[in-house]
């Protein structure tokens, strides 16, 4: 348990943090698991647009620090790498 003011206020800020990285990153998984589904439905328009709402929130997740930058561009990769494959 915290014993100084500091180190209460380190927990809180910690827990809070925590939580937001959370949400973070359960958005990117979201948004990368419709991009799968509509990948593997065969679907590509549907595909397209899940992965151009993909892009921009996983280099967002690595801006903030929530994924590493070159984990949220290797996804970003792989993922239009799948997409291409679909439309050939």
């Amino acid at each position: 348990m915290a014993n100084t003011s500091s180190a209460k206020k380190a927990t809180r800020k910690i827990a809070s943090r925590t939580a937001i990285n959370k949400n973070r990153r359960s958005r990117v998984r979201t948004f990368v698991r419709k991009v799968e589904e509509a990948l593997a439905a065969g679907d590509r328009s549907a595909a397209e647009d899940a992965f151009r709402a993909a892009q921009p929130e996983l280099m967002r997740a690595a801006t903030k620090g929530v994924l590493h930058r070159n984990t949220a561009s290797r996804k970003v990769s792989r993922l239009a790498q799948r997409l291409k494959a679909l439309e050939a």
